[in-house]
């Protein structure tokens, strides 16, 4: 570890560490997740109605990513991610207190967000902290376990769900979703925050990578000499920050392959998750087994959270096996057609999470100026976009060849990727 990484204040990393696993798990230890298509259904919504309210939530979130990002560059991040539980929280309100289409409705647009809100302002924070701490060589350590926590709050909402139904109904679900979403307002309400200045020095001088960043890092792409270049956008305002986040993706291939990339390894298993419990149905197992089923592949995207620090060794070469392994994995794990096969898919959700957290990582390194959220933001809105496109996709193989064939085609994109990268090693061309 560097000299800078040595004089890390501890006790201020820790503060920053435990409040950011606190709000991840918090803020998934929504009671209504598991059963909020349920309520759906019990209102009396047909399918049909169902689908265009997740139409609806995939277009708020592409409706309001970048705008938030950009906000989140312009005002505190802080503040941001206090409001973002809080919005979601009044849309889980509205579903329970009077359940329509409308209020559903009008819940996902709540929901949508105060995703947004979040996306974008969460990575660029701990990021700046981290990197003003001389710490940002932590930073895939520390987004692998926050993952981790969130996935955990997942974990304990499937299990206390069905009995706080059973005991008060959707009344009390709802209830527990808005307190859990109020804690964790109360709780990023400890985050630190020291933003810096336009044209003040940066924690680490340009052609000098923050320590534990190595010059081939975590994740592949060619490095830019100015990725570690002062932050000196100028301009604060809403636009100008809108439009510097913008220009920085479209003239720097740098960042915007790290951009692309973050989009298409997050997105492929993010759409997938959703058809899990259908693939988990079509190996013949019971309804109640469906949940143990689905447990397995929550537990591989903890481990593969928790393998964040070795996954940063990786070179271009590893990135690109690691993507391989997705793909062998959750092909082979949907085409075996048994309970078994799950297992397999696990190990693909968990490698898949690994890639997720170890390219985010690299996109932050590569970030420059004062619009970091923005930039984020612009990832999260990409992701979203090919989460949609995933989803057209998977709709029109499953319907015509079943489940675990849509799952074998959505793993290509894995494939293309992983040889991609490989073939950009043996043909390098000039840095950008």
């Amino acid at each position: 570890m560097s000299h800078l990484a040595s004089r890390v204040p501890d006790p201020a990393v820790r503060r920053l560490s435990v409040t950011l696993y606190g709000y991840a798990f918090l803020s998934d230890l929504v009671l209504l997740y598991p059963l909020y298509v349920v309520l759906f259904a019990d209102t009396g919504l047909s399918v049909g109605q169902i689908s265009s309210l997740f139409v609806i939530w995939s277009a708020a979130g592409i409706l309001f990513e970048v705008p938030s990002g950009a906000w989140a560059d312009v005002v505190s991040r802080r503040l941001l991610l206090c409001l973002a539980p809080l919005v979601t929280a009044a849309g889980y309100a509205l579903w329970v207190l009077l359940p329509s289409y409308p209020a559903f409705a009008v819940g996902f647009l709540l929901w949508g967000a105060g995703g947004a809100l979040v996306s974008g302002a969460l990575e660029a924070l701990v990021w700046t902290e981290l990197d003003r701490l001389g710490a940002v060589g932590r930073y895939a350590r520390v987004l692998g376990r926050a993952r981790t926590a969130g996935v955990l709050g997942v974990v304990v909402t499937g299990v206390l769900a069905g009995p706080v139904l059973a005991v008060g109904g959707y009344p009390a679900v709802g209830a527990a979703s808005v307190l859990a979403c109020l804690l964790a307002a109360a709780v990023a309400a400890r985050f630190p925050e020291h933003r810096r200045p336009p044209g003040a020095a940066p924690a680490h001088p340009a052609h000098d990578p923050p320590p534990g960043v190595p010059p081939v890092a975590a994740v592949p792409g060619d490095q830019s000499p100015d990725s570690a270049a002062p932050d000196d956008d100028g301009d604060l305002t809403w636009w100008g920050t809108l439009r510097a986040g913008v220009a920085q993706v479209r003239a720097r291939p740098p960042v915007r392959a790290a951009v692309l990339l973050v989009a298409v390894v997050a997105a492929d298993w993010g759409a997938l998750d959703e058809y899990t419990p259908l693939l988990a149905v079509d190996t013949g197992v019971g309804a109640q087994a469906v949940p143990l089923l689905l447990l397995l592949l929550w537990a591989g995207v903890t481990v593969g959270g928790l393998l964040a620090p070795a996954g940063e060794r990786l070179g271009r070469r590893g990135y690109a096996v690691l993507l391989g392994l997705v793909a062998v994995t959750l092909a082979g794990g949907a085409l075996v057609r048994h309970p078994a096969g799950f297992a397999l898919l696990a190990v693909a959700f968990g490698a898949a999470q690994l890639a997720t957290v170890l390219a985010d990582a690299r996109l932050q390194a590569r970030i420059t100026g004062t619009s970091r959220a923005t930039v984020t933001s612009l990832a999260g809105m990409a992701t979203d976009v090919l989460i949609i496109g995933t989803y057209a996709g998977y709709g029109l193989v499953a319907t015509a060849a079943g489940n675990a064939v849509a799952f074998a085609a959505a793993a290509g994109a894995y494939v293309v990727v992983a040889l991609a990268l490989l073939a950009r090693r043996r043909h390098p061309g000039p840095t950008p």
